[in-house]
């Protein structure tokens, strides 16, 4: 969840840290901290509760001498409140190393009482304080083998950066479970949580793996495993722009991100549908492999999560393969049925959520073959999986995804489409319809964001309501819990999604003059039982918010506002009608006064279980 930067090199180390670390504010944002090694080689840290702002007022305020290396945070907290103790950087008693931490020490309480036995005082609330004292306890002027020797000791997920006054031109990171990057630079370098922090500095980056240690100083950087042992280093070169990271002229990421929809997935379709032609590069399983698969799993996190439950719809429908969808947190904690048969699908937009490789884990234990669809290349998802189905979306910065979601719905109809073509449990007539209605998804997402001056006009005059209802059928009931959760992230107002069916078991005791219930009713075969539904919302006096398709006359009887969507075949209409439910949900929050980007209480990647 947390941001982490670090830098050693010839330049001036705190103003570098706070640019770097404002690219990392969706990762957390409950308080933020840096440290760095002055030229007398001393300790100085500096803490604050709140967003990174609050941080740079402080530091502009001690005006923080001149140094050449550094480490910084951002922080969303797990253990301790957020406040300026409970802060990142921490450091030992003596105030000789400081460290940043990304994850959760689940074994911190077991070192906490032995190093109190030991005399060594802890002032926080947090697992990461004990990381800097446990590293004191071993060192013995070696920091690197300190280092190593106190990883071996903790337990859990995590990501760190280290400094210390009797190594000033050295800084060491190490990762299990959480991500971190090594950027390379000329005559300096950097450590990072994410790449989008560092890519206006450098873009030839080291995706650091699991149990490795890094080593680095201005002119170099020196891999090894938790034991000593020195690893090959694979340096890698970022393919997407700097202005991929930036607004670009929008008033907030979220809705740059919504705007760059059109553009993903026409890529992906010159990518992966060229000339017509399926092309799943990256999915590392042959054709005849495929055929002998007897059930798909999907397993993801949140929006991911709904998309692969869209996924199960069409999977099921074009290539007939029962398919299962399993929110990743959960999957561990049943008796799942899957053996060398089964294909598991595991989708997050980072490949670091750590609920989600839990899960592959687990799976692949069982024998399952692994495909992931992610939109991280160096990922610990991409690396722990048979094949990788890489969406191409480019840093998402805003916490509440929007572009990575449609881009892995964009997906899953490609690998429906293969499985459906390895099984001929679809006719050409019936594949050549289906890509020709994809590749108009491109044109039709920007009709659609043509008219969100409407749009925008129907949030606005729904946007005092309490509490919001999203109601679907069929492949867009998943729509309607992907459209809620848009609107609980970021507006804070309490919204469900439900398949409309479901209804009259429950929800429908929620509906009177006061609540607003946004009903997805494209053209479909069950279109008039949608209808039905809205007519029983109506008798109990709901607002009705209708998302229809282009030409539906009936519609505007039974709705108090009606957003169309252009026409396209069914089972692609989950495609469409997210983007107004996007925008819905994007303008309530802003007429709310509510910081869009990084809403309360999330972060953008869950690292931590």
């Amino acid at each position: 969840m947390c941001g982490i930067i670090g830098y050693v090199g010839h330049r001036n180390a705190s103003p570098l840290l706070l640019e770097c670390l404002k690219k990392l504010e969706y990762r957390g944002y409950d308080s933020s901290g840096v440290g760095i090694l002055d030229d007398e080689s001393q300790l100085i840290v500096c803490k604050s509760q709140g967003k990174i702002k609050n941080l740079e007022e402080l530091i502009d305020r001690q005006s923080l001498p001149y140094s050449n290396v550094g480490i910084c945070h951002t922080r969303w907290a797990t253990h301790g409140l957020p406040n300026d103790q409970n802060a990142h950087p921490h450091a030992d008693n003596a105030h000789h190393i400081a460290v940043v931490h990304n994850g959760i020490i689940e074994n911190y309480q077991v070192l906490k009482a032995a190093l109190k036995k030991k005399g060594y005082k802890f002032i926080s609330a947090t697992d990461s304080e004990v990381i800097p004292h446990l590293i004191t306890s071993f060192y013995k002027g070696d920091l690197l083998l300190a280092v190593r020797q106190a990883l071996q000791k903790l337990r859990g997920s995590f990501a760190i950066g280290v400094i210390s006054k009797n190594h000033p031109g050295m800084l060491i990171a190490a990762r299990i479970g959480s991500p971190l990057i090594i950027g390379l630079g000329e005559q300096e370098n950097y450590i990072a949580s994410d790449v989008p922090a560092i890519i206006e500095k450098t873009r030839r980056i080291i995706y650091l793996k699991d149990g490795q240690v890094a080593a680095l100083d201005r002119e170099k950087c020196e891999l090894s495993d938790f034991n000593g042992k020195k690893v090959a280093s694979k340096i890698e070169k970022v393919s997407f722009t700097v202005s991929a990271a930036q607004k670009q002229g929008y008033k907030h990421f979220m809705l740059k991100e919504i705007h760059e929809q059109p553009d993903i997935i026409s890529m992906m379709l010159k990518l992966r549908l060229p000339g017509g032609k399926l092309k799943l590069e990256g999915l590392n399983v042959s054709d005849e492999s495929l055929g002998k698969i007897k059930k798909v799993v999907v397993v993801a996190c949140g929006t991911a999560y709904h998309a692969g439950l869209v996924g199960k719809y069409i999977i099921e429908d074009l290539a007939k393969l029962t398919t299962e969808v399993d929110t990743s947190s959960e999957f561990r904690y049943r008796h799942a049925i899957i053996d060398k048969n089964t294909l598991m699908i595991a989708v997050s937009q980072s490949g670091e959520t750590a609920d989600t490789l839990a899960a592959v884990r687990e799976g692949r234990s069982k024998g399952a073959r692994i495909i992931s669809i992610c939109n991280s290349v160096g990922s610990s998802l991409a690396r722990e999986s048979d094949g990788l189905l890489y969406v191409h979306a480019g840093p998402e910065i805003g916490v509440a995804s929007t572009k990575a979601y449609t881009a892995q719905l964009t997906m899953f109809y490609f690998l429906a489409l293969k499985l459906a073509q390895v099984r001929r449990t679809i006719t050409p007539a019936r594949f050549k319809n289906l890509v020709k209605d994809l590749q108009k998804v491109p044109g039709h997402f920007r009709d659609l964001l043509r008219q969100k001056a409407g749009v925008f006009k129907i949030a606005e005059a729904n946007s005092h309501f309490g509490c919001f209802l999203y109601l679907g059928r069929n492949v867009n009931y998943p729509t309607a819990l992907e459209g809620a959760l848009k609107l609980k992230e970021i507006s804070y107002i309490p919204a469900e999604g439900y398949a409309a069916g479901e209804m009259k078991h429950g929800p429908i005791a929620l509906i009177d003059e006061y609540r607003a219930v946004i009903c997805i009713v494209p053209a479909s075969h069950v279109y008039e039982k949608m209808i039905s539904n809205i007519q029983e919302i109506r008798a109990r006096k709901g607002k009705v918010i209708a998302l229809a398709t282009q030409g539906d006359r009936e519609i505007s009887q039974h709705a108090d506002h009606v957003i169309r969507i252009p026409a396209i075949d069914e089972i692609l209409t989950p495609l469409l009608a997210i983007i107004p439910l996007q925008l819905i949900a994007y303008q309530i929050a802003v007429k709310r006064g509510n910081d869009v980007d990084q809403p309360r209480n999330l972060a953008k990647s869950v690292t931590v279980e």
